[in-house]
């Protein structure tokens, strides 16, 4: 097999050579921006090269692939996008806060793209924007005097929690939107199958409430930070 072919077979835009450029109309950095306005008005269950090309006016996917070589390789470059956008300046503190500044901004960038955490739980994290926040968590753990296994350990712990607390209440949300309720709505309805009173399934869906979603993904965070101390495992 040739290494052009070898590229293409290892299964992410990231780990392929990026087409040569071209005269084509569109740019990779349109068709990005647009697949996002897509996948936040209609969710993964409603997305498609087609419609892209319609929301950018081109009756042909094939504007599309001039940039972009498939769909997957798109949603690839979104949610890439959507992790580029979790900025949180240091601050005040010490690492326990700097940590917490930079999970929260993360979590709160994902809670607004919906489809992205759920994109998270079947692609690996090979785009720039996925490298540089697992460094800044490195460099703040390693500036605490995390070393070695430990330093990995922690680095695991703190961004499997970040990523399966965001696919978790994604998941949620999708549900809710797939009904085409209200997350009020939807509470009084389900709750009486779920066995749990409507007013305590609607706190837990509002990401509001202190009950809700992000209430406990901080909650939880703490947990896990108080937890960690820079020391070698035995």
């Amino acid at each position: 097999m040739r290494a052009a072919d070898e590229r293409t077979a290892l299964g992410s835009v990231w780990l392929r050579t990026e087409a040569e450029a071209t005269r084509a109309p569109l740019t990779r950095e349109q068709i990005i921006s647009t697949a996002i306005e897509l996948l936040d008005r209609d969710g993964l269950d409603g997305f498609s090269m087609r419609k892209i090309a319609a929301e950018l006016g081109t009756a042909a996917t094939s504007a599309l692939y001039w940039r972009i070589a498939n769909k997957n390789d798109l949603l690839e470059l979104a949610v890439d996008e959507i992790l580029g956008t979790a900025v949180a300046d240091a601050g005040p503190g010490d690492w326990r806060d700097h940590l917490t500044l930079a999970c929260t901004a993360a979590y709160r960038a994902l809670w607004e793209h919906p489809w992205a955490p759920q994109l998270l739980a079947t692609h690996a994290g090979l785009g720039p924007n996925y490298q540089a926040f697992t460094d800044q968590l490195v460099s703040i753990l390693a500036g605490a005097r995390f070393k070695g296994e430990h330093l990995d350990s922690a680095v695991s712990a703190v961004f499997h929690y970040l990523i399966g607390s965001a696919v978790t209440d994604s998941a949620w949300s999708a549900m809710v939107r797939r009904s085409g309720l209200t997350e009020r709505q939807w509470a009084n309805k389900a709750g009486d199958q779920l066995g749990v009173g409507a007013e305590s399934l609607a706190a837990y869906l509002n990401r509001a409430n202190r009950a809700g979603p992000e209430a406990r993904f901080s909650a939880g965070l703490r947990v896990i930070l108080v937890g960690l101390r820079p020391r070698q495992l035995s």
